[in-house]
């Protein structure tokens, strides 16, 4: 311990003070400096218990400045990532803004769905699926249809509603989406 024998308390009542108002003029946070010039003035206190340290007032700026410096290099890291990661929220945030804008549902399922529609109906027999041509691709009435097929209503009526219960089955991974979007 140096020549004087200070006590902690009268090295922190001589010092601190000083110390705090230094350390807030770098860090503009009073609580951070209190910890600060806590934590050095332990460290201080610990050195003199080793050696003597004459004067002291040089010795305990060197350790407040690496402490404070030691923070603020650590503000600045923190500060780097969080402008990383706002950054990249930015980033995915316009991507997600751009593809909600470019999405049009009605091109996303047209050509699936008018893949299995034309597939489903090469499956349907002939007269089913000129039935179901004729009403839904060619906007013909049932009656129009009964006499261009020469068969009844009842029986155009037949042929479009099995057509639609095929076409269900077919489709029914789009139906909510179809009720989503049509609805």
């Amino acid at each position: 311990m140096n020549s004087n024998s200070k006590t902690f308390t009268d090295i922190y009542n001589t010092h601190y003070k000083k110390a705090f108002y230094f350390v807030k003029s770098y860090v503009h946070d009073e609580s951070i400096a209190e910890d600060i010039v806590s934590e050095s003035l332990i460290k201080l206190w610990e050195q003199l218990k080793q050696r003597e340290i004459n004067p002291i007032a040089p010795f305990l700026l060197t350790i407040l400045k690496n402490k404070a410096l030691d923070f603020l290099k650590h503000q600045e890291v923190e500060r780097a990532a969080l402008e990383e990661i706002k950054s990249w929220r930015e980033y995915d945030l316009s991507i997600r803004i751009c593809s909600l804008e470019e999405c049009n549902p009605y091109d996303i399922f047209s050509g699936e769905v008018e893949s299995i529609v034309n597939s489903t109906l090469k499956l349907l027999p002939p007269q089913t699926r000129d039935v179901f041509m004729m009403s839904r691709f060619q906007n013909k009435s049932n009656k129009e249809i009964a006499e261009s097929m020469n068969i009844s209503i009842k029986s155009v009526e037949y042929h479009i509603t099995k057509t639609l219960k095929v076409l269900r089955v077919a489709l029914k991974d789009y139906l909510p989406i179809f009720f989503f979007l049509f609805i």
